[in-house]
């Protein structure tokens, strides 16, 4: 699991409530709130 505020690096996750995916594409991006419910766990795709 991730959270908000983390960089767990390149790739996708996705929202533990919502579904909605969230895509990093540098290893520096930080993990933002889910831009569609505001959640803020994350799993791996």
């Amino acid at each position: 699991m991730y959270k908000t505020g983390e960089k767990p690096g390149k790739g996708e996750y996705v929202c533990l409530v919502c579904g909605q995916v969230v895509r990093l594409d540098n290893n520096s991006d930080t993990l933002p709130p889910c831009p569609k419910c505001e959640s803020t766990t994350y799993y791996k795709r």
